[in-house]
């Protein structure tokens, strides 16, 4: 049995030039995924709990945020590209004073949610506060 810590996986920014929007995109689509959004999370954000049915990636374009999962944290910052497999709940903290952004992928594309708490800081969330 795969423990979710060999599941869960980070892969460095392995170019010398600082990660980009485009660069960031190009990475992810090269692990097979496709990009679906660009989601800046504001300072001292906080994600509730939820999964995805599918496997996602999210490659980090600036800033430094952490994803909790059941057993362990794991913290991204520009350039890293996160892998979690489908079914894995996990939430998103970012503990300090700056804005985070990342693109958010799939193999098909497409987005979907099931929610494991109460929504807050989901896309539909976040739309509320603009």
């Amino acid at each position: 049995m795969t423990s979710l810590f060999e599941s869960v996986r980070v892969v460095k920014w392995p170019h010398k030039e600082p990660p980009t929007e485009k660069s960031v995109a190009e990475e992810m689509q090269k692990h097979g995924f496709k990009v679906y959004d660009l989601q800046t999370i504001p300072p001292w954000f906080e994600r509730s709990l939820h999964a995805h049915d599918y496997d996602e990636i999210r490659g980090a374009v600036a800033g430094v945020t952490t994803f909790h999962f059941e057993e362990f944290p794991v913290t991204i910052e520009a350039g890293d590209i996160l892998f979690i497999p489908a079914g894995i709940p996990h939430s998103v903290r970012s503990h300090n004073g700056q804005s985070f952004s990342a693109y958010k992928g799939s193999r098909s594309g497409e987005r979907s949610v099931t929610e494991h708490g109460d929504g807050k800081g989901s896309v539909d969330d976040l739309a509320k506060t603009k």
